[in-house]
């Protein structure tokens, strides 16, 4: 991943920016050994140890998971007893996540749009909200992004967002250097060839993403009337998806010369006030 910082003009469109990016890599993401679909497809749930614990039992519970790609981890949550609705900007995604559902008999459901659109798209109050992995940097206004969550909750539903790191962010590609900023500072162009679910993958794309530092995210989720009960953090990732990394426990990753010096999952479980 190489990043460039890069003053946005007013009139960028970085939501067509982002679907074309993100349409561009559904093919090689169904196809890696990364997501696993066919492990899927046979009943392997998606879902990690880290937000398996914070989700709990959810028999009955409706639960909306925003930013959803093709479905597998919404698709799990329903398999786990939920009423799943999951939301995506890419068009390309929510086919395959509606494809994905009719072959494994699932009755969860995927709305195609910008999350900050929702409520043209949906009327409905949840039990649970959940985000995870690389979903909050795609947005460029977290005070936005805590309001729908607010506005889509149940009076005491629960938001659960797992999310990588900040830290990780400022650093390089090979992890040698600091180079970004850990707070919103504006918008980042990026250019892949590959992707992090097939870095050989014959694709390249461009994109625009923001840094959010821990701080903006809980004081956005507190403004809107989230009451925050846990705020963990984890010093490996469940996904393998940086460079320069080591498996030092089966599905738990580090990078190599960092070890376990720096956090890079974060948790958060927020509750909406009555």
């Amino acid at each position: 991943m190489k990043k460039y910082p890069h003053i946005m003009k007013q009139d960028t469109d970085y939501q067509s920016i982002n679907k074309a990016s993100w349409n561009n890599r559904v093919d090689a993401h169904v196809k890696s050994d990364f997501y696993d679909n066919k492990g899927f497809i046979k009943g392997r749930n998606s879902l990690n140890e880290i937000e398996l614990n914070l989700i709990g039992d959810i028999t009955g519970k409706t639960v909306l998971h925003l930013q959803c790609h093709f479905g597998q981890d919404t698709i799990s949550l329903n398999r786990m007893g939920a009423d799943s609705t999951g939301v995506d900007l890419s068009d390309k995604a929510i086919d395959k996540a509606k494809e994905l559902a009719n072959e494994t008999n699932s009755d969860s459901k995927f709305i195609c749009c910008d999350i900050y659109d929702l409520d043209k798209h949906l009327d409905e109050k949840f039990d649970i909200i959940f985000t995870s992995y690389g979903a909050i940097d795609w947005l460029p206004d977290l005070d936005k992004w805590a309001a729908l969550i607010s506005n889509f909750l149940k009076p005491n539903g629960k938001f659960i967002l797992v999310e990588f790191h900040p830290i990780l962010w400022m650093f390089d590609d090979k992890f040698q250097s600091i180079k970004y900023n850990y707070s919103n500072t504006g918008p980042i162009f990026e250019s892949d060839e590959g992707t992090y679910a097939d870095k050989d993958a014959n694709i390249s794309q461009d994109y625009i993403m923001w840094n959010h530092g821990i701080s903006e995210v809980v004081n956005s989720l507190i403004d809107k009337g989230m009451v925050i009960q846990q705020l963990n953090e984890y010093d490996y990732s469940p996904y393998n998806c940086f460079s320069e990394t080591v498996e030092f426990e089966k599905g738990k990753f580090r990078i190599k010369h960092l070890d376990n010096k720096i956090p890079m999952v974060y948790a958060i479980v927020a509750i909406r006030k009555e």
